[in-house]
């Protein structure tokens, strides 16, 4: 190889070196451009590059250990209980224009009379007048007002007892501002339901729902005429469910286990619907609690539905009765009894004690007496009087029940058939 020769290899070589150099560079200087870049605009991904998992992957080995794919530990969002049933946070607004016109006001009036004033029952003036004394007791007109709601287009509407106990009069405002002489078909004190009748047709109505499964929280709304302020509009939800008589103070006699609810109830809010967030009825707004707030009761609509059926039908509802006055026995009633008697004469720790049996009643005559302990009513535990009061609500009357008590340390069972409730009758 000639000098020339060699020299132009060697040129090759060096080129051919150039070119691998210069191609080596430019793949560096790529590869920092693409990762730069990277860092820069996905530095919020910063973790995913270091191997932390992605919301993908932790689906993909939540999927990979669950060869079920059920997700039952995926936290789920719901919609507040108010919007559950309804979803519409309006929801009040449709129920009120679907409801509000069957709403009804009612204004009652009854004559009282007035008893003599303190001075006018003086000694010295009776002395002066004698016994013929010529002042005699005033009458007064006695005005209140309540609410109902129309359960039938021909007129008849759903109201509480005492909103019409004792009238002389009672006239049925509508929405509309047509006014109605109302007819009472019915009362029922013991429920505090009763039904009136309007002569009028195609009116609007409101539908009944069903209160045997209300759970606390749902939402509900009353609609009524408090304070003489007509078809005002309340909501809230159902507090709790199952408040008997004895726990909102109402008298002892009554058989209803009441809803308690948030909603604003006030006086003359009485017989107006509690609704639901589909415009049901699922209650009658009956009770407060006088310095209480926010607590409010109504009649389950089922119980206000049972009642006024009878009274439609036959102007009057027949209650079984037995005929006891009762207390539920604790440990400290047990042992004041025990020691007032001398011996251990009740040996039951728990039931319903029998204070009085009234004479001539169901429970005297099925052999009952002061001093049992019942302990089961067909077979269904007692542990308090308000359990007694339901199995002989929920009984038929005429039909025996078989009332198992302990006497004396003894269990005995006994057949009582229970009677229709006397108009004066108490207990149960």
């Amino acid at each position: 190889m000639n000098r020339k020769d060699h020299q132009r290899q060697l040129g090759n070589i060096y080129t051919k070196n150039q070119t691998q150099q210069f191609w080596v560079k430019n793949f560096i200087l790529t590869f920092i451009v693409a990762i730069s870049t990277a860092l820069l605009n996905g530095c919020s991904n910063l973790g995913n590059i270091i191997g932390r998992k992605t919301p993908d992957t932790q689906a993909q080995a939540r999927n990979q250990n669950n060869p079920n794919n059920q997700n039952n530990n995926v936290p789920k969002i719901a919609p507040p209980p108010i919007f559950t049933e309804s979803r519409d946070p309006n929801f009040v607004v449709s129920v009120v224009q679907q409801v509000g016109p069957a709403v009804v006001r009612i204004d009652t009036s009854r004559t009282v009379s007035s008893g003599l004033s303190d001075e006018l029952d003086d000694p010295f003036l009776r002395r002066f007048f004698g016994n013929g004394s010529p002042i005699q007791p005033r009458e007064r007109e006695q005005r209140g007002n309540g609410s109902g709601f129309i359960i039938n287009s021909n007129g008849e509407i759903l109201t509480n007892a005492h909103v019409v106990d004792g009238a002389d009069r009672v006239t049925v405002e509508l929405k509309d501002g047509r006014k109605f002489d109302g007819k009472v078909l019915g009362e029922d004190p013991v429920t505090d339901v009763a039904v009136i009748k309007i002569d009028a047709d195609n009116l609007p109505t409101a539908g009944l729902g069903d209160s045997e499964s209300l759970q606390p929280g749902e939402a509900v709304i009353a609609i009524g005429n408090p304070l003489g302020l007509n078809y005002t509009v309340t909501s809230g939800i159902i507090s709790a469910t199952g408040r008997s008589s004895r726990d909102i103070g109402a008298a002892a006699d009554k058989r209803v286990d009441y809803i308690q609810t948030d909603a604003a109830i006030n006086p003359g809010n009485s017989g107006g619907p509690l609704l639901n967030a589909s415009g049901q009825v699922i209650g009658m707004n009956t009770a407060i609690i006088r310095g209480a707030q926010g607590l409010g009761f109504a009649i389950p609509v089922n119980t206000v539905k049972r009642i006024s059926q009878e009274l439609i039908a036959k102007g009057r509802v027949d209650h079984p009765y037995l005929g006891i006055q009762m207390v539920t026995l604790t440990p400290e009633i047990k042992e004041k009894l025990n020691s007032e008697l001398g011996s251990p004469s009740i040996s039951a720790d728990k039931g319903v004690l029998l204070m009085r049996i009234m004479r001539g009643s169901p429970a005297s005559q099925g052999g009952l007496k002061a001093g049992d302990v019942i302990v089961s009513i067909n077979k269904q535990p007692v542990n308090n009087n308000e359990d007694v009061q339901k199995l002989v609500e929920n009984s038929t009357i005429g039909k025996p029940l078989n009332i198992e008590v302990q006497r004396n340390g003894r269990t005995i069972n006994l057949a009582v058939r229970p009677e229709p409730l006397p108009t004066t009758g108490q207990g149960g």
